[in-house]
């Protein structure tokens, strides 16, 4: 599961106020390589919740990432949000609810986000 996928998942359990960001428990990290695209990251930007994004990736061991967004959006900035956003998979691990402490696993880079009958 990639860190932009990570940006859009919520904990749709019943009652749940505070369903963003999930944390992230890593078991294991691994880095795919993928084509940089500097005109797709500038427009990903604007839609990516910043501060979950870089707690995402220091979950995750990477630790490049700034606190605060960059105003210029430099070519070596670029390349950690790309490194950060596209090419970081968690393989194996959760995504916690920080409300309810419930784990969604992930197994071979698939969250697993279905609810329990209870939950729903």
């Amino acid at each position: 599961m990639r860190l932009i996928v990570h940006n859009m998942l919520t904990c749709n359990i019943k009652g749940v106020v505070n369903k963003f960001p999930l944390r992230i428990e890593a078991e294991k990290v691994i880095k795919k390589e993928v084509d940089f695209n500097p005109d797709f990251l500038r427009h990903m930007l604007a839609k990516i919740e910043w501060k979950a994004l870089v707690d995402g990736a220091r979950s995750m061991g990477y630790t490049e990432l700034p606190d605060q967004l960059e105003s210029e959006e430099s070519y070596s900035f670029l390349k950690k949000f790309h490194h950060a956003l596209l090419e970081l998979h968690l393989e194996e691990g959760s995504l916690v609810c920080q409300e309810t402490g419930r784990k969604f696993p992930v197994e071979k880079g698939v969250p697993n986000m279905l609810l329990h009958e209870d939950e729903v």
